[in-house]
């Protein structure tokens, strides 16, 4: 059994494949209860790197597991293969070329382009030892997956859960397109920090009356955002808050009084009184409530446009001024505010964030000097026009955390466009027949999840109660369209039940490309009018859903639709991004197309960092390739080590970590060679020994294997996989290694072969490898299958290990072992104390350093009673063995004094007496007792004769050594 995993375990798998051991593993466990792990779909976009490792042999260690369990539990693995990444690449592939291609031809390279990589990933998933239904997994961008798609947003659709309006949304400027909150990140960037200056242009009594006859009043606004002051058309102040006249030199400043300190530092004001001196509490003219300012009117810094004074409680005294310029086009905030106080919808920032237009609203009619620049580029150039005209108090530079697209990890903005939303305030109705919202709905079916970690419900209920509408509308190629019919006269959408399950259909035959392939009037019965205006022509829409709409249907499109699962899941497992991602968009499908979350179960697994705690990064040069490691270690040192992790956490890996792993997974390999050495000539059917008649030793070593199966089992059961693989390396090290196999040699090697204290021996270790052979076959998948093989034969047993079941409790023990264990707690307790001695012993060189050809003597003390403890006496017989020592001597005299005290016992280390096996080494007094063996103890000489060893005579220089 050599290890040779980069070359074995290819072969292995080839094995695997040829006989359909999925297939195989399906049909044995037909019938029996299910278990359904939904699978979340990767990106089909490069190769796997260790977090899709880590994520897949999560999921493949959780189906294993189930399925030893006796569950029949399916593994459909998937792939997310629409959206912007993937049209992207192409982009960059196709070039100029794209603009002469039509839209279903751009999408055929995208098709082709995603298969490539599902080709490519399907590979190194299955290279590392995950089992599945890799021959037909479910694709994002299959048909049947396209229809039930779109079938799921028409659920949404007829149940008046979407529309369509004028909102603000982040918008990425690189990729064009709308994005959704899962799909923004934040990350450091530096903005622009300006103090701006408005100047009042209403009457100032209506504010404050000590504000009559000033001249130069003015406002000041903080901003990090110049390039939306073109599109400015209110200053929001807070109703609540109280505000300042500020007389200083250059004007009279109105701000928040809590701030005044701040703006007076950042704008450096002076006083009017004393213009060498600061503004300070001295030059206040008035003080006066925020609500005092609505309706007043203002400047605008640059454009002739009057700006209307407003309020709104998100105005804070945190930082700026108190008060803030309103943008509706590029501002939620500001979006709804304009809404209230019917301020016109200007837009100056096109689909690539140019400034365009920039004449009109109050420009002139003549191109302003940031026309056709980018919203960031025209930053700068705003701020000059800000000097000029002498509105600029202060320009400064800010870092701050800020919204970037997850995408193309470009700084992105917010911009009001007309795009199609789901509406989290939608009435529903309740099992109990009340009434909800949509949002309600799903906070309640949170609660109904089980969540791994616990505070998962939180973050996620969280992220449900705060969000906006959701926006599902991308303006993109890539992705299944929004196939919906706008009337040509007034834009209603048509809402058509039978209109829309024709489209299903249709997508279910040619696939979402049909919707570019035909023009609306084919799509459509004759005579299809308009619900309001009644006309009959109509025209599509273009713009494509959302990519986490399409993931998020999965539970429609997989588990609705497959034989073999159901819905709701019994677990979802990704990484704790995925709160904001496909559990989210999951969960807002399922509950408003099924009134009910499509999980029982979320896991959750963390980051995959360096040993310093960073990212893995190309420029940092830390990256572990899952795929590298499995060329040149194995795929069973990528296995063991995301088994010795708590995958909740986020978890450490680096080349010397994976080292660390292959050594550990060595030292368990040796173990089973070792346990399938010494069982080579052991037929189970023949050779095995009743548990009753076994050695005490190897009973009690049974009984701790039965004590692993059960933590490992538990372990299982609580997806800790991390928890077993510390209770199999405790094991393996402490109750094998230190201890079992290490006085076993005695017996293996020197008993004759069917003597029963070698077959209580071999039985014992044939059980051991049964059931370890068995427990880590879902982390150690070719190992474990390797080993398989090579036990030994026992009738009607499974081809593969992955066939099997978990060993039963009965096939390790029969029943209740505690009175054993009880006693060798005593027995281990006193091994402890021997060792100890013979080491102290050695050191004083009073004995040998070969323990073959030492005895020990155990004596009691004074403080006891005259009779020796009955464990010892009951166990007398085995002590040498485990000890490891010639013979042991039970002394029934009471002294009072010994070499180590340890309870009511001394221990007592000295040569043995007798003379030197020649075969087995030990010191006995039975040398020379056989004449036809005359060199060899009894025992020895029972295991020649066994195996009809010649009888020999002793020579003088093979005489017996005697030990002085």
């Amino acid at each position: 059994m050599k290890a040779n995993l980069p070359q074995n375990e290819p072969a292995r798998l080839q094995a695997w494949q040829q006989s359909d051991l999925y297939a195989q593993i399906r049909a044995a466990r037909a019938g029996q209860p299910k278990y359904i792990l939904h699978d979340g779909p990767p990106y089909a976009n490069g190769a796997i790197h260790l977090g899709h490792a880590l994520n897949k042999c999560i999921k493949d260690f959780v189906v294993k597991t189930k399925t030893m369990a006796g569950f029949d539990a399916p593994y459909v693995p998937g792939w997310d293969c629409h959206g912007l990444p993937i049209e992207i690449k192409v982009d960059e592939q196709l070039g100029r070329k794209k603009l002469e291609m039509d839209p279903i031809a751009v999408r055929r390279a995208c098709r082709e382009y995603a298969q490539k990589y599902v080709d490519l990933q399907r590979s190194q998933f299955e290279r590392i030892g995950v089992f599945g239904r890799w021959n037909d997994p479910y694709l994002t961008m299959s048909f049947g997956y396209e229809a039930s798609i779109v079938e799921t947003f028409y659920d949404f659709f007829e149940k008046k859960f979407v529309y369509k309006g004028l909102k603000p949304v982040y918008w990425c400027i690189h990729d064009r397109t709308a994005l959704a909150e899962a799909e923004v990140e934040y990350d450091q960037h530096t903005s622009p920090s300006v103090y701006v200056r408005y100047a009042l242009t209403s009457d100032p009594a209506v504010i404050a009356p000590s504000l009559v006859g000033i001249k130069d009043l003015y406002t000041i606004i903080w901003t990090t955002t110049p390039w939306t002051l073109p599109a400015s058309q209110a200053v929001a102040f807070n109703p609540h808050l109280e505000y300042v006249a500020l007389a200083c030199d250059g004007g009279t400043y109105i701000i928040a009084q809590a701030l005044m300190s701040s703006v007076i530092t950042h704008c450096r004001l002076m006083s009017a009184k004393n213009p060498a001196e600061p503004a300070s509490q001295a030059d206040i003219v008035a003080v006066f409530i925020g609500n005092h300012l609505e309706h007043a009117t203002f400047q605008h810094p640059f454009l002739d446009r009057s700006i209307l004074g407003v309020t709104a409680d998100y105005v804070t005294a945190e930082q700026g001024t108190g008060a803030v310029h309103t943008s509706p086009a590029h501002g939620v905030d500001d979006f709804y505010t304009g809404q209230r106080y019917h301020l016109p919808e200007i837009q100056y920032v096109d689909n690539a964030g140019r400034q365009r237009h920039t004449g009109t609203n109050g420009g002139g009619e003549v191109a302003q000097p940031y026309e056709d620049l980018t919203v960031f580029k025209s930053n700068p150039v705003i701020i000059e026009l800000l000097k000029e005209k002498g509105a600029l108090l202060s320009d400064t530079s800010f870092e701050h955390s800020y919204p970037h697209c997850w995408r193309c990890h470009n700084p992105v903005i917010v911009r009001a466009t007309e795009q199609w939303f789901i509406g989290m305030e939608t009435p529903m109705i309740t099992d109990e027949g009340t009434l909800t919202t949509f949002r309600q709905r799903a906070l309640d079916e949170i609660k109904h999840v089980v969540w791994d970690p616990a505070w998962g419900e939180e973050r996620i209920s969280n992220m449900i109660a705060t969000r906006p509408d959701w926006c599902i509308s991308r303006q993109r190629i890539w992705g299944v369209p929004i196939a919906v019919f706008l009337c040509d006269k007034c834009g209603e959408p048509l809402n058509e039940p039978s209109v829309n399950k024709s489209i299903v259909d249709l997508f279910k035959k040619d696939g979402a490309d049909a919707w570019y392939a035909h023009e609306a009037a084919s799509l459509l019965p004759a005579g299809t009018a308009c619900a309001s205006c009644h006309h009959q022509e109509f025209r599509k829409e273009m713009d494509i859903l959302d990519v986490w709409f399409e993931s998020g249907s999965s539970w429609h499109a997989v588990l609705d639709l497959e034989p073999e699962l159901h819905s709701p899941a019994d677990l979802y497992t990704e990484g704790g991004d995925q709160h904001r991602g496909w559990f989210h968009s999951s969960l807002l499908t399922s509950v408003a197309v099924r009134n009910h979350a499509p999980y029982k179960m979320v896991a959750t697994s963390g980051w995959t960092l360096d040993e310093q705690g960073r990212a893995f990064s190309k420029s940092l040069g830390n990256g572990v390739d899952p795929v590298d490691i499995a060329k040149r270690l194995g795929a069973e040192v990528i296995r063991l080590w995301v088994a010795s992790v708590d995958f909740r956490e986020d978890v450490a890996a680096s080349e010397n970590l994976m080292q660390r792993v292959s050594d550990n997974y060595r030292k368990l390999r040796n173990t089973l060679r070792f346990l399938l050495g010494n069982i080579h000539d052991f037929n189970p059917a023949t050779d095995a020994i009743a548990f009753a008649n076994l050695q005490p030793l190897d009973q009690y070593i049974l009984a701790r294997t039965a004590e692993l199966d059960a933590k490992i089992r538990a372990a299982y059961d609580s997806f800790e996989f991390h928890r077993a693989y510390h209770a199999l390396n405790e094991y393996v090290n402490t109750d094998l290694s230190a201890l079992y196999l290490d006085v076993l040699k005695d017996r293996l090697y020197t008993f004759a072969p069917n003597h029963s204290g070698r077959r209580s021996a071999q039985t014992a270790l044939w059980r051991i490898a049964e059931t370890l052979t068995r427990l880590i076959a879902p982390i150690l998948s070719f190992t474990a299958d390797e080993v398989w093989a090579l036990l030994p034969k026992v009738e009607n047993r499974e081809s593969s290990v992955h066939l099997a079941l978990f060993p039963a409790m009965s096939e390790i023990i029969p029943g209740s072992t505690r009175k054993l264990e009880e006693d060798f707690d005593h027995l281990l307790t006193l091994r402890d104390e021997v060792l100890k001695v013979l080491e102290e012993e050695r050191t004083a060189k009073t004995i040998s350093n070969k323990p073959s050809e030492t005895q020990i003597v155990l004596g009691w003390l004074n403080s006891v009673a005259e009779r020796p403890n009955p464990v010892f006496e009951q166990y007398k017989s085995i002590l040498p063995e485990l000890f490891g020592v010639a013979q042991v001597q039970i002394s029934n005299a009471i002294v009072t004094e010994g070499n180590v005290e340890k309870g009511a016992f001394y221990v007592q280390a000295k040569p043995a007496a007798g003379s030197k096996c020649e075969r087995c080494w030990r010191f006995t007094e039975d040398v020379g007792h056989q004449p036809n063996y005359p060199t060899v103890c009894l025992r020895c000489a029972e295991a020649l004769e066994a195996i009809h060893y010649q009888p020999y005579e002793a020579s003088p220089s093979n005489a017996t050594e005697q030990q002085a």
